[in-house]
């Protein structure tokens, strides 16, 4: 049922043509040495802290300057030669491939394993009603499975379409005394398959997928270090114990996945085809979305005004990719380009820039929503904050000139409340203050951006507008609560080195250890075991039949999460991009697949 919403004026304003608006003055850099503060466990309410003396020195986080310039991107060539006959072509393998998956003729393994490769291949959005018919059919068949593999592939695949299925399938591979029967050491491909079910395990689920995690990992490990003459399964092996399929980017895995069955003689010629054809066709759409969106970006100008933040648009992008790739939401991509790219320039305003005084000043205008307020600010919180206005404004106003909502009321509070996080975070850093690690973990899960950009996401989505999922999402329900948390410590475990080098006090890694006196690399495993845990809670939510949200949004926000381990497994990929991120993004988005 749609709701009708409270009624908020919608005003636009140009941000380059109001009088006041003067040329930002460059930022001056000084050199932050953590040895020089004294860190204590305090907390500070708004008063405590002085006005900044008249010379106070901007910091500088140094950020180096984007790869991928507007020119790069407007450059970015999209071949249509062949774009209508490779539609065709694929038109015709898919519904060749719908065949497969409906041919009832086949035995259950077979058709697991299909509708595996066709979701690690990238096609699974194709075949959402097949797919669930024929896991249906899985459910209820009397088909006996023996195999390890072939119940552990059962068993993922059913709880990641939402499934409700018990744990204890694999009772009949354990002996009486609790233990994994000895034999299935040497069988690697049940094995695998059971390594990767685990990570679909549920809160209370220690028993036997805690064991199994532990049990497989050992002896896929031992495998791997003698795994010379096996390269097919070797390097499935590898993959998987770098990072589970269910916790990878959807597209990477689908562009990665495609490479691998091209070099192993896949059977499935057909099924592979469609794969590369609909990857490049794919790609084709998000270079036209990226395309748009650097228009946006040089013409919004705030780059070269706010020298002093990060210029990610092409990260900023990449991450919407991960969450919704699908190419009919490019209008969701593009609005969620703008919101994380206002998030990463207003995180640097609190992080880096920003005196204490002008950071209350810009928190409660935004609290306010108030234009009016705008001239008190500074010059470089005027340009952020209208530009800001501006976007936030003109997706409420599609969204109520299209559907009759006004939404208004849910982005602001969202923007509001990340604001409030980033300025507790800024007097923490301010004072060279560690807070506990509760107190910095409830505050960090909300300054990490999580529920802004899945705020904006369902808006963004087009889906039907309704007062309970609005109320779950105005109360941070755990969906959203769960994958911020991963979000939080994935970020933390990435960029606290840097982060500390700046002078900033407070991080997850930082607070355990002032509080338990812990070493750096017990921290971080208590923040691994976090992460966990919130996954076991977005498993939960994955099989509840009471969830607010639709399926598509938790997916959505569980890509969120995906986007987190991705973007932070190696550093920090969406601050300081190295080589191997700046390669995924070619990979993902600028690179074809050959169709040789």
């Amino acid at each position: 049922m749609a709701v009708h919403l409270m009624n908020t004026s919608l005003t636009l304003i140009h941000p380059l043509k109001c009088d006041f608006l003067k040329q930002v003055p460059p930022p001056r850099r000084v050199r932050t040495t953590p040895a020089d503060a004294r860190w204590v466990s305090c907390s500070f309410s708004s008063t405590e802290f002085p006005m900044p003396a008249p010379n106070y020195q901007r910091r500088s986080a140094n950020y180096k300057p984007t790869t991928w310039t507007h020119k790069f991107l407007q450059s970015i060539k999209i071949d249509h030669t062949d774009e209508e006959y490779e539609k065709l072509k694929a038109k015709k393998l898919k519904e060749e491939v719908r065949g497969m998956i409906n041919d009832e003729g086949v035995e259950i393994l077979t058709k697991l394993e299909l509708i595996n490769d066709i979701q690690r291949l990238g096609l699974g959005y194709h075949y959402e009603n097949d797919i669930k018919k024929a896991l249906d059919r899985c459910l209820s068949s009397k088909e006996e499975e023996i195999s390890l593999h072939a119940t552990a592939l059962r068993f993922r695949l059913l709880r990641q379409h939402g499934y409700q299925v018990s744990q204890d399938v694999f009772k009949y591979f354990m002996d009486d005394n609790g233990h994994f029967k000895r034999y299935i050491q040497n069988d690697i491909k049940g094995m695998l398959s059971l390594y990767e079910a685990a990570y679909l395990a549920l809160e209370g689920e220690e028993d036997l997928l805690d064991k199994a995690l532990v049990f497989t990992s050992e002896h896929l490990r031992d495998f791997q270090s003698k795994m010379e003459g096996y390269y097919g399964i070797a390097e499935h092996v590898s993959h998987s114990l770098e990072l589970p399929v269910h916790r990878r980017m959807s597209r990477l895995e689908a562009r990665w996945f495609i490479e691998a069955l091209d070099k192993s003689n896949y059977i499935n010629s057909k099924l592979l085809e469609l794969a590369k054809l609909d990857f490049n066709l794919v790609q084709s759409v998000h270079q036209r979305d990226l395309g748009d969106m650097s228009m946006w970006w040089n013409n919004l100008g705030l780059s070269n005004k706010l020298s002093f933040a990060r210029d990610r648009l092409m990260e900023c992008f990449f991450w919407t990719v991960g969450m919704v790739f699908q190419p009919q939401f490019s209008h969701c991509r593009k609005g969620l380009t703008k919101v994380t790219y206002f998030i990463t320039i207003i995180d640097d305003i609190y992080d880096v820039y920003g005196t204490l005084d002008e950071l209350e000043q810009f928190t409660n205008l935004v609290e306010r929503w108030d234009i009016d307020g705008v001239a008190d600010l500074p010059d470089y919180m005027r340009l952020c904050f209208l530009a800001l206005y501006n976007t936030i404004n003109e997706m409420a106003y599609d969204t109520l000139k299209e559907r009759g909502e006004n939404i208004i009321p849910y982005l602001t509070k969202a923007w509001a409340d990340i604001c409030k996080a980033f300025l507790q975070e800024a007097k923490w850093s301010c004072g060279k203050c560690i807070p506990t690690f509760e107190e910095y973990l409830e505050n960090g899960w909300r300054s990490v951006s999580g529920v802004v950009i899945l705020t904006h996401t369902y808006f963004l989505l087009g889906q039907t507008i309704s007062k309970q999922p609005l109320d779950c999402l105005k109360d941070c329900h755990q969906l959203l609560r769960s994958s911020s948390i991963i979000f939080r410590l994935c970020n933390d475990l990435g960029t606290s080195s840097a982060e500390i080098l700046r002078g900033e006090s407070a991080n997850s890694i930082t607070c355990y250890m002032n509080e338990t006196r812990c070493s750096e690399e017990v921290a971080r495993a208590h923040c691994i075991s976090l992460i966990g845990k919130a996954w076991k809670e977005l498993n939960r939510i994955l099989v509840d039949d009471d969830s607010p949200f639709d399926e598509f949004f938790v997916e959505t926000a569980i890509n969120l999460a995906r986007m987190a381990q991705c973007t932070y497994q190696y550093g920090d990929a969406h601050g300081a991009p190295d080589a191997t991120s700046k390669n995924r993004v070619r990979s993902l988005i600028i690179e074809p697949i050959s169709l040789a």
